[in-house]
């Protein structure tokens, strides 16, 4: 069978169970999981696995797995990815708002920049904490600030909300050294510099676009704050009344926030100063790049972060029994999302099993386009058919390496990387898991998360197309 038609049951399958049927979405995902991995012949899946690097025995070894084995694997694979993340940033965003931290942190923020800037603060931010740190990251560590400010002003939640997206998605497949930009300007022998500044440049504009469009549908469709697993909006409108003297210190709450995101940048930036010279390093450098290789991993990082988030929430109530409350509620709540996440993992794991990327590759070399919106389309498909970003990249530039030296480019290979890093941001939808991380954190459904995130990610995606095509033409750095 035809990948695209079996993509396509898998996509009937997962939204008829949700839509219709109301079921859970762990029920959901897993079935259209099982129905699109049954449909999967042997052959090709044996033609994945060796289109993904695979030897000949292990991907006939893969291709010979049974149904239920490669659906636990690939469940696995994303828990594996994302399980301890959650676990940990649901402790930590329940400390800092159980405290109080989340709270004095919108004040200090509030003190800086004004209430009327708070969006563009929230905006700048989330996309300045994105370029070293992955988007899921950025997303836990700022969700208790959105909550906190938002309960000042309820109508703005779903505007802050979008600002923190907006803000930090895009440096996932724009700015290195995030995977997926990363691999791309090193296939494509572009100078890291040159694509940093490159993303830089394009990321602001799809960002601004993002802030637009975050204000013109926080005015068209109400979203309202609800209860979340993790506090309630009493609990929150409570610590909003608090004065300062009863709320922890600015620097102690600050402290959960700001720790994983200096370790994890001084591991990315030892990373890229050692690259090359690990021969001639001096003991001080290697204990140095040892050092945040072991605590800026982002499992360790935010290990590091949840424990003073516990004592700050220890501190503050000196109650045994709230607390072991509080914390049980969090990773409670973390379960649900661990589960729903992995069986989206799960279920875009099983599509990228189809060989959709090679079908869209055979595909791209039938139909010859402008090679920009070319490089964009071919990403943009492989995304919304399997859910990954740094896949939809690596496929991309697969075809396109070889498309574009024949082409003869008329302008600079970093416009092509951008267009393809554009491309992997359209329409996130309900099998990729970052989907299911928003939807529950900020308590939207389905419907909401589509209208706030997917189409958020859609604009800024064909805006910086656009962004990408016209500056190629004004600056062809060549």
């Amino acid at each position: 069978m035809d990948p695209i038609i079996i993509i396509l049951t898998g996509t009937v399958v997962v939204l008829f169970c949700i839509i219709v049927l109301k079921l859970h979405a762990v029920i959901s995902l897993l079935l259209a999981a099982l129905v699109t991995g049954l449909l999967t012949s042997p052959d090709l899946i044996y033609s994945y696995a060796t289109h993904s690097g695979m030897t000949t025995h292990e991907a006939q070894e893969f291709s010979n797995l049974v149904i239920g084995k490669r659906l636990a694997n690939a469940f696995g694979n994303t828990s594996a990815k994302i399980g301890i993340l959650i676990a940990l940033a649901s402790i930590l965003g329940t400390a800092l708002m159980r405290s109080g931290g989340a709270e004095r942190i919108v004040r200090g923020v509030l003190s800086l920049f004004g209430k009327k800037r708070t969006s563009l603060a929230l905006l700048s931010g989330s996309f300045t904490l994105a370029i070293p740190v992955f988007f899921d990251t950025v997303f836990y560590l700022m969700i208790p600030i959105v909550k906190s400010m938002s309960i000042r002003d309820p109508k703005k939640f779903s505007m802050y909300l979008m600002m923190v997206m907006a803000g930090g998605v895009m440096a996932h497949s724009l700015i290195p050294p995030t995977p997926g930009p990363l691999f791309v300007a090193e296939e494509m022998g572009i100078d890291l510099g040159t694509m940093i500044i490159g993303g830089l440049v394009v990321g602001s504009i799809t960002s601004l676009s993002g802030y637009l469009f975050g204000k013109w549908a926080s005015k068209r469709w109400v979203l309202p704050m609800r209860d979340t697993p993790d506090i309630s909006i009493d609990d929150l409108k409570q610590f909003s009344a608090k004065e300062n003297k009863d709320l922890p210190s600015l620097w102690l709450s600050l402290m959960p926030v700001v720790l994983p995101i200096i370790l994890i940048t001084g591991n990315t930036i030892s990373k890229m100063l050692v690259d090359g010279r690990e021969a001639i390093l001096s003991p001080f450098e290697k204990g140095a790049t040892n050092f945040f290789a072991i605590v800026g991993d982002a499992n360790i990082a935010l290990t590091l972060a949840a424990g003073v988030g516990i004592y700050l929430l220890w501190v503050r109530l000196k109650d045994v029994k709230k607390f072991q409350k509080f914390i049980y509620e969090s990773l409670t709540s973390a379960g649900v999302i661990i589960l729903i996440t992995s069986a989206g993992g799960a279920f875009g794991q099983m599509l990228q099993q189809t060989g959709i990327g090679i079908r869209i590759e055979n595909l791209a070399a039938n139909y010859q386009m402008a090679l920009l919106p070319m490089a964009f389309i071919i990403t943009a498909a492989v995304r919304s058919a399997q859910g990954s970003a740094t896949v939809a990249m690596v496929t991309a530039i697969g075809v396109m390496s070889g498309l574009g030296s024949s082409a003869g480019l008329q302008f600079h290979p970093v416009y092509l990387a951008l267009a393809i890093g554009c491309g992997s941001k359209i329409f996130a939808w309900m099998n990729d898991s970052a989907f299911w991380i928003i939807l529950r954190m900020s308590g939207m459904d389905e419907k909401e998360t589509i209208r706030h995130f997917s189409l958020l990610l859609t604009v800024m995606a064909i805006s910086g197309l656009i962004a990408v095509m016209i500056l190629s033409k004004v600056f062809p750095l060549i």
